[in-house]
């Protein structure tokens, strides 16, 4: 019967007597447990970051009527070429209405869906911004703000007045951060738009939007979807975008296709939309888990070799030990005992320098212009890294420590004693 209060006595006093070795070998688990949870937190975080900064900003399906041409060409109607093979040149695309048909039923229906988080009805339309003698293309959309403030955070992206303020303005307009800076204009001020008739109509700046995306702060504002309709002269039900949001995003290619075959719509889901951001996100976790795992591995060896110098400087203790009565197993469970003792130290304290370091990096300051939601580094705080870092230190150093103890418990102390 094993005796554990005698092993676990006997490999505390190897530990104290060899203060050095031990103090090495479980700053070699602490520094490698330490470093690996602070790079995976950060390059998490990180990846994380730059996939809000797209996704947050993506339905995860958008509705519209997409301008294509005439699937069936006049040439098609007659029989006598059914079977004949269709060259027509200079194809153009079908005249249609850019508005959805009966957009407020498919509303009204998608926000009685229990799939659906919300349902945001949009109008775009081209414009151009004016200001003395400044004239800038762009787009304005009209929007229901604060159904769109809810499902999503587009109020984070608002760096200059507030949701609200565009709410109470019957002629207030929420103006992109480039064209704001291009035009020196400021909440409070007054912008001319002109549709592409040339009708002109002043709107007030109630706010500055600023996504983070130049190509859309350079071009895009939005006001309320009523100011909109009226400034293009549409009746209430001219609508002719609907993003929504779902409660579980892996549904959207699946709704998708049901929406656009139900109401003759076009309907793009989020991976659509985003299939090269996508690629890139994989592209960027494979990085960050493939030299997660190579730390840890490089601190697997540095943990052994620590470990099996300990263990060998240990021989004359082992040559005593088997000399007094203990089996060779006995001996292998006080040096496996010493490993994790030095593995559960190590471990837990590369956990609580890890958190310290994270903790350390996410009060750093990180302000750019491109990304307004971002005042600090971003870090990951998943609790699998922890359990999967604990772990690691246990099970390295059950291996470091079985390798040469399992060859220790053969060593004959009559030759060890012998110093051969």
């Amino acid at each position: 019967m094993i005796n554990w209060k005698v092993i676990l006595n006997i490999a505390k006093t190897h530990l104290m007597t060899k203060m050095k070795s031990t103090v090495t070998a479980a700053l070699g688990v602490t520094f490698g447990i330490g470093a690996y949870i602070t790079l995976v937190s950060f390059m998490t975080g990180l990846n994380e970051m730059l996939d809000s900064l797209i996704l947050n900003q993506t339905p995860h399906i958008h509705l519209y009527n997409e301008i294509k041409p005439t699937e069936q060409q006049p040439i098609s109607l007659y029989d006598e070429f059914k079977n004949s093979v269709h060259i027509v040149h200079s194809i153009k695309p079908k005249q249609s209405q850019k508005k959805i048909h009966n957009a407020l039923p498919i509303l009204n229906y998608l926000k009685n869906n229990k799939k659906v988080k919300g349902a945001t009805p949009q109008l775009r339309t081209q414009i151009f911004y004016l200001s003395g003698s400044i004239e800038l293309g762009g787009n304005l959309v009209g929007i229901d703000i604060m159904e769109e403030t809810r499902i999503s955070n587009m109020r984070d992206y608002i760096i200059g007045g507030s949701p609200e303020a565009l709410k109470n303005a019957e002629n207030g307009i929420l103006l992109g951060s480039g064209l704001a800076a291009k035009m020196s204009l400021t909440v409070g001020d007054r912008v001319q738009i002109s549709t592409v008739r040339g009708d002109v109509f002043p709107l007030k700046i109630v706010g500055i939007y600023q996504s983070g995306i130049a190509d859309i702060d350079n071009i895009q504002s939005f006001a309320n979807l009523k100011t909109v309709q009226r400034i293009l002269g549409e009746a209430q039900n001219y609508i002719t975008d609907i993003n929504i949001k779902l409660f579980a995003i892996e549904k959207a290619p699946t709704i998708a296709q049901n929406l656009a075959s139900q109401f003759k719509v076009t309907a793009t889901d989020i991976n659509q939309a985003n299939a090269q951001f996508e690629t890139g996100s994989n592209i960027r976790n494979l990085i960050t888990y493939a030299v997660s795992i190579t730390l840890l591995i490089v601190a697997g060896f540095g943990i052994y070799n620590i470990l099996n110098m300990l263990i060998y400087e240990k021989m004359k203790d082992i040559a005593i030990l088997k000399a007094t009565g203990f089996s060779g197993r006995d001996v292998q469970l006080i040096f496996m005992s010493q490993a994790m003792i030095i593995g559960a130290i190590g471990g837990i304290l590369g956990l609580i320098i890890g958190y310290g370091l994270s903790r350390l990096i996410d009060n750093v300051a990180f302000e750019t212009e491109a990304l307004p939601t971002i005042t600090t580094y971003p870090i990951s705080y998943n609790i699998a890294y922890y359990v999967i870092g604990i772990t690691f230190a246990l099970l390295s150093t059950f291996v470091a420590g079985w390798l040469p103890s399992n060859k220790a418990k053969r060593i004959d102390p009559v030759r060890i004693i012998r110093g051969t």
